[in-house]
């Protein structure tokens, strides 16, 4: 399996909407690209978080998997329209598990 978590810092002037937005089109992907296993995402609450605001995690049977996932169009759609206007960092993380 494909572990991929992506970290989010989204901006402090955000309205709220914005944010609430950006995770259900995130959770949105699950019912959008087949070749997701597992969707979870929402709000951090670790004071350990360095400022990052919000947490997705997607699990992949392959590389391959997370390869035609990365440049599906609905992805690259809520990257560009969700969550690049509203993040100031996003920091990405694959591992095989």
């Amino acid at each position: 399996m494909i572990e991929h978590m992506v970290l989010f810092k989204v901006k402090a002037d955000t309205p709220p909407a914005a944010v609430e937005a950006m995770i259900e089109a995130l959770r949105g992907l699950k019912t959008s690209s087949p070749q997701i296993v597992e969707l979870t995402c929402g709000a951090n609450f670790s004071a350990r978080s360095q400022g990052f605001t919000h947490g997705l995690f997607v699990r992949f049977r392959s590389r391959a998997d997370l390869d035609a996932y990365a440049v599906d169009p609905v992805h690259q759609r809520v990257v560009t329209e969700r969550i690049r206007p509203i993040t100031d960092a996003i920091l990405v993380v694959d591992y095989e598990a």
